[in-house]
């Protein structure tokens, strides 16, 4: 659905974007992260056809962004992190006339902007100036607007940029449904946890190079190489330490807030041994499970937080 081949934009002796290579397929729901001024939104907007490289290739749908920018954009949604209102309309108006501009007409752009408007439950908003939504709300009409083509590929820069908790939850419930109806979805962020339960794939791009690409799982094994066990028992703590302490497969034991932090040797992945040793040796587990790593520990391992 995408791919880019040595993918570079340059201002001047100024790497923008760097010799990127991705690619997704149909369904891939691609969390690129990385901080302000990375590259991620230059990215989105060559994929939009609305930057042109300064050399490489892009194709989105099996359309190259040099020869197929009309049929690009017929098929991808694109949703800047910021984007123009208009302060004299109403919110229904506002899709309207944006859905005019894909020449849905009659009853169909009617049918389409009412089924957009509950979709991101902006319904009862629909006669409301879109000068007075929330900053919240605005994100969720231009999700909207953003849907009303029904494209095949989504281009989300920072959707949830700037939103209070509860509306980054709304924003990521509905990213989840949109994951959920086979769209292929690139979504930008610098705000990690957005993106921990939605992605099956990751990028993290620092200075306009792509320093890892995968998938989640494999993204996280890259930054742990041994495991860590979180391990409770209802008393006994210190005795437990020491005994865990002193197996062949443990490196080292910390108590953090009542949890035992249990660090195995590189190389060991087989830990259920451990688990019946412990009850053997009568001690009551109430807790026993490995150390998730997530996107944000993975982000700080693996960059240096450098800008283009």
């Amino acid at each position: 659905m995408i791919e880019t081949v040595r993918l570079t934009k340059m201002y001047g002796q100024l790497y923008a974007l760097k010799e990127l290579n991705l690619s997704l397929r149909e369904g891939d729901v691609y969390g690129f992260i990385g901080p302000n001024g990375a590259g991620k939104t230059t990215t989105m907007r060559i994929l939009a056809t609305l930057l042109n490289p300064s050399y490489g290739e892009a194709y989105v749908c099996n359309h190259s962004i040099y020869t197929g920018a009309k049929d690009i954009r017929r098929v991808v949604g694109y949703m800047p992190d910021f984007f123009g209102v208009y302060d004299d309309m109403k919110v229904i108006e506002y899709l309207e006339f944006f859905a005019s501009a894909y020449r849905i007409t009659g009853s169909a752009r009617k049918k389409i902007c009412d089924e957009v408007l509950e979709y991101v439950d902006l319904t009862y908003k629909r006669d409301a100036l879109v000068t007075s939504l929330s900053r919240g709300m605005t994100q969720r009409l231009g999700l909207a607007r953003t849907l009303l083509h029904n494209p095949q590929v989504l281009l989300l820069d920072e959707p949830a940029s700037g939103l209070d908790p509860r509306a980054r939850i709304e924003m990521r419930s509905l990213l989840k449904q949109l994951r959920g109806m086979g769209k292929t979805i690139l979504v930008s962020s610098h705000i990690l946890p957005e993106l921990a339960d939605i992605c099956n794939k990751i990028g993290i791009i620092e200075q306009g190079q792509l320093i890892v690409n995968g998938d989640v799982n494999e993204v996280m094994k890259q930054v742990r190489s041994e495991i860590v066990l979180n391990v409770m028992v209802t008393d006994r703590q210190r005795e437990a330490a020491d005994f865990l302490q002193n197996q062949p497969e443990v490196a080292s034991v910390d108590e953090r807030q009542g949890v035992l932090i249990v660090k195995l040797l590189e190389g060991v992945h087989a830990y259920g041994p451990l688990a019946s040793r412990l009850i053997n040796n009568g001690f009551e587990l109430t807790m026993f499970k490995e150390d998730e790593i997530n996107l944000e520990t993975a982000f700080m391992e693996l960059t240096k937080g450098i800008t283009s």
